[in-house]
Order: structure tokens, then sequence, then C-alpha cells
């Protein structure tokens, strides 16, 4: 018979394991697994790694606490100790998110809803709830300031070898415009590929197979490039000039990395590299990147698209939101010095 001091052992070793690796301890089939995966998108699951080694982590610092199953009053201790550091709302809310999980795993009942854990996490949330921080809009005129600033040409110290087009300034310029005009998530442009863009009269069509409002394919979302006047800043012209730079690529993935030898890798852009390419981007125009990341486009398109005087339902069409109260978040700051009396006081 098993101990106390035996399952401790046991429950402990356990949670030193990846929460994803937990899914070996579950009686499934190879295929089985694969489904399981696939039911949580690849970057929910990075974070539900790092959660859950945080959590543990901290059980371990505090009294080597049982984490499987793992008791209320760890959780809410757990919380409050997050609260009083000064974590954000957002990052608590997914920590919990990763011990569900990782008990859902191991079939073991869902820890945070306790009704202690939902009293002390719904005090937090009063307590320490604000609002989300929000991406620097990207968009007219510091949108054509950054595409200007992308290199066009590289130059080699290697004697003899003549100048190229840079390829990295050319994605650069392809992945901002493309991002911008079509409000695309970096997650989306990260996973965009060749065989998903189709022609039109008017520009080009793009097929978004998943998106975080439709992870499970079960519907098709367009998005269009139209055309623009000034081959600079059109999005037709500068996407198809980096396929055609990048090996004339016909399928594969559209933005991908760009090696020392100015070539274009067969893979994808990580989605977490493109908030650094933008920052990058930004920087070489002059401005201070700190408050751009990829969202800054997709922000910058409804933002400078409501200053022109889309209507959200318009704007809705090419970002896909399917509620129209959702885009008034972007636009509030803007709006709050439109016809407003604080502006005429004359001070």
């Amino acid at each position: 018979m098993t101990d106390h001091g035996d399952r401790t052992d046991v429950t402990r070793h356990r949670s030193e394991t990846d929460a994803v690796q937990l899914l070996d301890e579950v009686p499934l089939s190879e295929a089985e697994a694969e489904y399981v995966e696939a039911a949580r998108a690849a970057n929910t699951l990075r974070g539900y790694r790092s959660d859950w080694t945080e959590f543990t982590g901290w059980c371990a610092v505090h009294g080597d606490l049982l984490v499987l199953p793992a008791a209320a009053s760890t959780i809410t201790g757990y919380l409050s100790d997050l609260a009083k550091a000064g974590a954000k709302v957002g990052t608590m809310s997914r920590r919990l998110s990763a011990i569900k999980f990782v008990h859902q795993l191991q079939n073991l009942p869902d820890p945070t809803a306790n009704a202690r854990v939902v009293a002390v996490w719904e005090g937090i949330r009063r307590t320490h709830g604000a609002p989300p921080d929000r991406s620097a809009p990207l968009m007219p005129p510091e949108l054509f300031d950054v595409l200007a600033a992308c290199p066009t040409t590289k130059t080699w110290k290697t004697k003899g070898r003549a100048p190229e087009p840079d390829l990295a300034g050319h994605r650069d310029k392809a992945l901002i415009l493309v991002g911008f005009v079509a409000a695309l998530r970096r997650s989306e442009l990260a996973a965009l590929r060749v065989e998903d863009i189709n022609d039109h009269a008017n520009g080009l069509v793009l097929t978004l197979t998943r998106s975080k409002t439709n992870q499970t394919g079960e519907h098709t979302e367009l998005a269009v490039l139209p055309r623009g006047g000034n081959p600079d800043r059109c999005p037709v012209t500068v996407l198809q000039q980096w396929l055609e730079l990048a090996g004339a690529l016909t399928t594969g993935p559209v933005f991908r990395p760009v090696g020392k030898s100015n070539t274009a890798l067969p893979r994808a852009l990580n989605p977490e590299s493109i908030n650094t390419l933008i920052q990058r981007a930004v920087a070489r125009a002059g401005i201070d990147p700190t408050p751009y990341s990829a969202h800054s486009l997709r922000a910058g398109f409804i933002t400078y698209a409501h200053l022109r005087g889309a209507t959200d339902r318009a704007i809705a069409h090419q970002t896909r939101h399917q509620s129209l109260a959702t885009l008034g978040g972007y636009v509030r700051i803007h709006n709050a010095w439109t016809d407003n009396a604080a502006t005429t006081l004359g001070l």
C-alpha cells in the first residue's frame, strides 16, 4: 500500500513533467494524443508550459506543496502572492487556465472552480483589474516613414560581390503593408501561405483558414488587398516583389526568415519574432519603438480607417470582428478629441 509520502513523491515528480508531456500518462492512442494537442493552439501550449513551470516552482519554494491535485488554499495563496507582486490580471488568468488544463489532462477535478478560489479571484479582479495595455496604432504618416526606412539594397564587404536586393528589407515592407491593409494578427501573418493568395481584378484576396476567432476552421475568412496608386505603398506590388525575390515562391509560407547569405529560408516566421521585426522597422525610421508591436498594424488600420470616415461595419468587414463594440476600444483615444468643448476654452 502506498503511503502519503510516496504519493507526494510521485506527484512531485509528475509536477516536474512538461504540461503537454503529461499526455503520455493518459491512456490515449497516438492519433488521439495528436488530436488532444491540436485542441490547443501552439502558442497556447507554449504558454501553458511556462505557466505550469512557474506554478510548480512557487509550490516548491512555499513548503513543497502538492500540485496534483492542487488544494484550493494553494491556488489562492499563489494568486495572492502574484497580485501583491503586481502581476496583471491577464497574466493571473492565464496561469489559472494552465492549472485547469493540467488537471484536466490527469482527469482530476478542476481546482479553479472551487468556491474559495472563485471568491479570491473575483476579489483580485475587482481590486487589481485595469484596462489592458494597447499597442500604439501604426498608421500614416508614421507608417509611410517606416516603409521608406526599409532597406532595399544589400551591400557586401566581400570583395567582388555586387550589391543585391535586400531580402529582409523587402520582406519587412511586405509584412508591414499586408499586416496593415489586411488588418492581420501576427499569428495570421505567420500562418499565411502562398496558396492562400488569390488574384482578383481589384487586387488580391487572402483566405484565412485559421484565426483567433476561427480556430477550428469551420468557416473561411477573407481579407482583401486592393491595389494602391503609389507602387511603393501598394500592398499588391510590394507583396509580389517579395515573393519573386524570395525565390519565385508558389507554395509554402509567405513570410520567412532571411539567412545571412541573403536568401529566404524554407520555414515560416515565428509569430513572436514578428513583434521584433516591427519594432526594428519602427526604430529604423527614427521612431521610439517601445509602444509598438505586431498588433500596431491591425490597430493602425482600424484607427486610420475610422479617421478616414469608414463605418464600423465596413471596418469589421476587413478585420472580421464579430462584435462592432470591440472596435470602439481602438479609436476611443482619438475620438476623445473630436468635437470636444475642452479644446475651445481658450486658456
